[in-house]
């Protein structure tokens, strides 16, 4: 068998990142990707710009990933959203900062993240090897030994595992992780999509399909109790709900949903006016345009698309002149704007979800190496981990700054080198 020091499995940014450190740190350093290419799920992301990170301050970063945030405390502390920045400006990669703190390259587009990052990986001297799959660990006496890739045995001092999670199957993201994992004794949370869009209940979305409603207050709740609440973009499809605001509540969603909880979106359409301050708006709106049509008035008020809809959810007439309409069916209006509601029903397929929720048990990993606690000189990195956070360019800080304290600590992890800090 041919002897190496470091192999890291996965050739996303947990995998490039750890590969390029690990050799960066002193060791020899072999990559395995399935895929024809490295990177593929890198290209696509953030709709094909990269939101390779957020600016937020650690408690505020921490927070977006809920409870597996306490977690990545120790990586974070290693490698965090700065030095991501300076890592890519100083390969040469402008980056810009956009609304809410999200951190995109200049040139808005993703391929490019990818370019410097290959580039630096090969010149960290780091051997690539694709169309590779790993069928097989090699673990002797309680540690890790090497990888059965193909037909033949690679051995190893150290390995990384940075395969990714289940979601966008056609990068390579296929789940082999978890069946390696788990070969090595690891527990696997149950996997399922996260960052996914949801399945609304009668025909109410697709009437809306295509309509974006931006600045929203978005609030779920389960089993017509208030859970989450998020405030931003949403976007209308032919099945229900997309949009950032609903891929930051959908993680909670599916959960509920599969313990067969009654899921509710509520859309608060005003939300920089309270129910007062609305109110008093409709009254003087209702005074100055009495003499108006009701559905010529509501168009004042809403999008064109969506006045249909609340005209029969307030059941007020649509030819029923503004002077008209009762105090209670001032009141029914008032009410719908701040709590337009939908029923979910279900969530799109994994396939279609940005990240995967579950993963390798993060108890059984050492969060200030990434070292398997169950097999010596097992290494885990990114997606194959149960971390998720929200969109807004967290995932993929968490997937670089795992994948780099993964490629330090399995560099640091072979005799006769030492771990660096820096």
């Amino acid at each position: 068998m041919h002897s190496r020091k470091v192999i890291v499995i996965g050739g996303g940014a947990a995998g490039l990142m750890a590969a390029g450190q690990a050799a960066r740190a002193g060791a020899e350093t072999l990559l395995l990707e399935k895929m024809p290419q490295p990177g593929r799920k890198i290209r696509i992301t953030g709709k094909g710009r990269c939101n390779i990170t957020n600016t937020s301050e650690l408690p505020e970063f921490i927070r977006h990933f809920g409870q597996s945030g306490r977690f990545l405390h120790q990586a974070f502390a290693r490698f965090f959203n700065l030095d991501l920045i300076d890592f890519f400006e100083t390969l040469g990669l402008d980056l810009v900062t956009e609304r809410g703190g999200r951190v995109f390259p200049a040139g808005g587009k993703a391929p490019e993240v990818l370019a410097v990052l290959l580039e630096w990986v090969r010149k960290s001297g780091v051997e690539i090897r694709t169309a590779a799959p790993v069928e097989e660990l090699l673990i002797q006496e309680g540690r890790v030994t090497g990888v059965v890739c193909g037909n033949g045995k690679i051995e190893a001092a150290a390995v990384i595992l940075a395969t990714g999670g289940a979601s966008y199957p056609l990068t390579g993201s296929t789940g082999d992780g978890y069946r390696l994992a788990a070969a090595a004794g690891h527990r696997i949370v149950p996997i399922r999509p996260a960052l996914v869009p949801l399945i609304t209940a009668g025909k109410i979305a697709e009437r809306l399909c295509d309509l974006n409603l931006r600045n929203v207050k978005v609030r779920m709740l389960v089993d017509n109790k208030k859970q989450q609440e998020a405030f931003g973009e949403l976007v209308f499809s032919d099945f229900g709900l997309s949009g950032p605001v609903i891929l930051t509540l959908s993680g909670s969603a599916v959960d509920a949903l599969q313990k067969g909880r009654k899921v509710t979106i509520s859309i608060d359409l005003k939300p920089a006016l309270d129910e007062n301050k609305l109110e008093a708006r409709l009254l003087r709106d209702f005074a100055s345009r009495g003499k108006e049509e009701f559905a010529v008035f509501l168009r004042g008020l809403l999008p064109r698309e969506m006045v249909p809809v609340c005209l029969e959810q307030t059941g007020i007439p649509a030819e029923r002149k503004v002077h008209s309409v009762s105090a209670k069916e001032r009141r029914s209006l008032k009410v719908w704007l701040k709590d337009f509601r939908l029923e979910v029903i279900g969530y799109r397929p994994l396939t279609e979800a940005i990240v995967t929720a579950g993963g390798v048990d993060t108890a059984e990993v050492d969060p200030r190496t990434m070292e398997s606690r169950l097999t010596g000189k097992l290494f885990l990195a990114g997606e194959v981990l149960d971390i998720q956070g929200d969109t807004g360019g967290y995932n993929l800080q968490a997937a670089f700054s795992t994948g780099w304290l993964a490629g330090r600590a399995a560099a640091g992890s072979v005799a006769g080198i030492a771990s660096p800090d820096g």
